[in-house]
């Protein structure tokens, strides 16, 4: 069973972006797109940005380890397991009247009517990650970190529930610190 995502920009509003259909889950995406920052496109927010969310006519299908070019391979091999394969846009689906498909943008307004499970926007500080069946924002994982950390759905949760210990994020969407937070949100 494929778990539902979206890439997106951040926007003045909120965020806009694609839908993804398979391996929404932050253990797999976030791994993948800190390395695809890192390496394939060099700390290059704006050509990832413009290459995952802009350039895609319809959405994607997966992302592939194509996009791990240039990563070391250790890093390669602990993120795929050594398999390799392609990733895939949905560009290939047809409409029951035969024209061609219209482009699955996702935003703010529309993320959770749309059944999608997680988001990740691309913001400059990090990748904001939103578990979007319940929530609009979500915790912002710094650009520069280790594509190998713990991004488990568990990881994620703790670290939406703010806790005495610390946790993966390293900010929030707005810019503020997380770590001087000191009592719990009601």
């Amino acid at each position: 069973m494929s778990t539902h995502s979206f890439l997106a920009r951040p926007t003045l509003t909120g965020y806009t972006g694609i839908y993804v259909h398979f391996d929404g889950q932050p253990g797999a995406k976030l791994p993948l797109l800190l390395a695809v920052y890192q390496y394939r496109f060099g700390r290059d927010l704006e050509a990832m940005t413009r290459h995952l969310v802009d350039d895609v006519a319809v959405g994607w299908d997966e992302l592939g380890t194509d996009l791990l070019d240039g990563a070391p391979p250790q890093t390669i091999a602990a993120l795929t397991g050594g398999e390799q394969w392609p990733s895939r846009t949905l560009d290939h689906l047809t409409t029951a009247d035969g024209a061609p498909p219209s482009r699955m943008t996702v935003t703010e307004a529309t993320a959770a009517g749309q059944g999608l499970e997680w988001g990740y926007v691309l913001r400059p500080q990090g990748i904001e990650v939103i578990p979007a069946l319940f929530r609009t924002s979500g915790p912002v994982i710094a650009w520069g970190t280790d594509p190998l950390g713990d991004f488990s759905a568990s990881a994620i949760s703790r670290a939406l529930t703010p806790s005495r210990g610390p946790g993966p994020v390293t900010s929030r969407p707005d810019g503020a610190d997380t770590a001087t937070r000191t009592s719990a949100r009601r």
